[in-house]
């Protein structure tokens, strides 16, 4: 069963939320927000090649090519909350994150520096 899709208004209350207060932003904020951008990006670059996660509130599959369905996916993006918000919104450019460590990003394909940031 497919997962409902968040209302883009109350995904995006959910990202000015957190970037207004990081620190004191609620972990159901948090989560919201984070799971709002990963279906933005879900939606942005479809497809099944990468996996994008941000524990502990979500992971999408993204980007066109070929189809992962067992085992560990050979492209995955893993990151904390704070750096795939400032990914999104554009406040840490990719090859900055990846230069500092803040990126975990394995496979050939597993480069979402032309996707984001998902908000102009």
């Amino acid at each position: 069963m497919a997962r409902a899709r968040i209302d883009d208004g109350l995904g995006r209350t959910a990202v000015k939320a957190y970037l207004a207060d990081e620190a004191g932003a609620s972990r159901d904020t948090k989560a919201l927000a984070v799971r709002y951008t990963l279906q933005l990006l879900a939606e942005q670059a479809e497809g099944n090649t990468v996996e994008v996660r941000v524990p502990p509130f979500g992971a999408v599959q993204c980007i066109a090519g070929p189809r992962h369905t067992r085992g560990t996916p050979p492209n995955v993006v893993e990151t904390d909350v704070a750096t795939w918000l400032a990914l999104a919104t554009g406040a840490l450019v990719w090859a900055d994150g990846i230069a500092s460590g803040r990126i975990h990003a394995s496979g050939a394909r597993a480069d979402l520096a032309a996707e984001l940031p998902l908000f102009s």
